[in-house]
């Protein structure tokens, strides 16, 4: 039986980390070299890193940076933000990154996924999915940071990611981002249940008892999550240790 995933999440605006709620993050809450060192030493299965400015600010990805991070880094490393090019890919994982992210771009290009995919194995790509409810509860795809709505179902759209080649998918909920709250288990349900490949669940983790029903209900492969790490004492360790005792195959 495969085993589920715990996975932290980075992220990094201009020279340091932040984290907030509904995709604004502001409050500052250190710096990514230490927050490598620390998740070294606590037995986490994969760490995302995504460069939340590059993308908006119409720029690459830091090699530089993912280099220096990577060199440090004792696990899978997934790197998002600014990727547009095969090159970028091609790029990142040359500096060390396992898996390349890729959300606007795959909107604007979708044969950029092929493409990435062909060149260098499903298994380097996770597409990424930000998804928003309406005030009808209606949620739907969105891109820029999740500030414009696309109106593609989510489901539609990890399976035609799938399709194309992604590896895994990431579904991201910015209504529940920083909240803690749990999971959009509905829409992480119906992704799951259309798709073949791994899906992570990320937004709004703030137990364990979260990440148990991501899996149970919500029909995971990974959960992510970024808050719930920063702010309270909870660790991935703890999180493993939880979900082993509720029947969960995890890595130890």
């Amino acid at each position: 039986m495969l085993k589920v995933r715990v996975i932290p999440t980075l992220l990094y605006r201009d020279v340091t980390l932040v984290k907030g709620v509904g995709f604004d993050a502001r409050r500052v809450v250190g710096s990514p070299m230490q927050a490598v060192q620390v998740y070294n030493l606590r037995n986490v299965d994969e760490l995302c890193f995504f460069d939340i400015t590059a993308s908006p600010q119409r720029r690459g990805p830091d090699f530089s940076l993912i280099d220096e991070l990577a060199d440090r880094c004792f696990m899978p490393l997934t790197v998002g933000g600014g990727v547009r090019t095969l090159d970028d890919v091609r790029d990142l994982l040359a500096v060390g990154a396992d898996k390349v992210a890729i959300n606007t771009a795959a909107l604007d290009d979708p044969e950029l996924v092929r493409a990435a995919s062909d060149r260098f194995g499903a298994q380097c790509i996770v597409a990424v999915i930000d998804v928003r409810a309406d005030p009808q509860g209606t949620v739907t795809v969105w891109r820029d940071n999740a500030a414009h709505d696309t109106g593609l179902d989510p489901a539609a759209w990890a399976k035609e990611l799938e399709a194309l080649g992604a590896g895994e998918v990431l579904v991201q909920s910015a209504d529940r981002d920083g909240t803690m709250s749990g999971y959009d288990l509905d829409t992480i349900r119906r992704v799951s249940d259309s798709v073949s490949v791994p899906v992570i669940a990320s937004g709004g983790a703030g137990t364990f008892e979260h990440m148990h029903e991501a899996f149970a209900d919500g029909r995971a492969s990974a959960v992510a999550a970024a808050s719930m790490f920063h702010f309270t004492e909870q660790t991935p360790m703890g999180a493993k240790q939880y979900l082993g005792a509720h029947g969960h195959p995890v890595r130890v």
